[in-house]
């Protein structure tokens, strides 16, 4: 009984220890954060529509291709012009993506001034919250 009551109050110090220590390291809620210059106001680079956004308006970004140049054939149209063996193209690209590569594959097409078909894009928020909740 002795040995029990010692080892709960030395796993309550050790606990006690790490809490001090983390609470120790965080920054305060009233010191500033440094801000990098790379990042517009407003910005905590940590979400993905941050980073969506930076790489849009990233003058060097370049478009990458994800074996899909016969999508450059749809430049320039709404995602509503689509129609639904137009969309297959899409699809056919997008299942062949690992799920990592769903992401840059979006920008690419942006970069590309190509839209998503309206048919597509659920399919591909789908995969982008999946792979956000893996």
């Amino acid at each position: 009984m002795t040995v029990l009551l010692l080892s709960l109050v030395v796993m309550g110090l050790v606990v006690a220890v790490f809490t001090l220590v983390r609470n120790w390291r965080k920054p305060q809620a009233d010191e500033p954060l440094p801000r990098s210059s790379a990042r517009p106001a407003g910005c905590c680079g940590q979400h993905a529509v941050c980073e969506k956004t930076l790489r849009l308006t990233d003058p060097s970004a370049e478009a990458v291709y994800y074996e899909d140049e016969e999508l450059d054939a749809y430049a320039g149209r709404a995602a509503d012009q689509y129609s639904d063996d137009e969309a297959d193209a899409f699809r056919d690209v997008l299942y062949t993506l690992r799920p990592d590569e769903v992401d840059g594959w979006v920008h690419s097409l942006g970069l590309r001034h190509i839209d998503l078909p309206n048919q597509v894009k659920d399919e591909v928020i789908l995969l982008l919250e999946e792979r956000r909740e893996a």
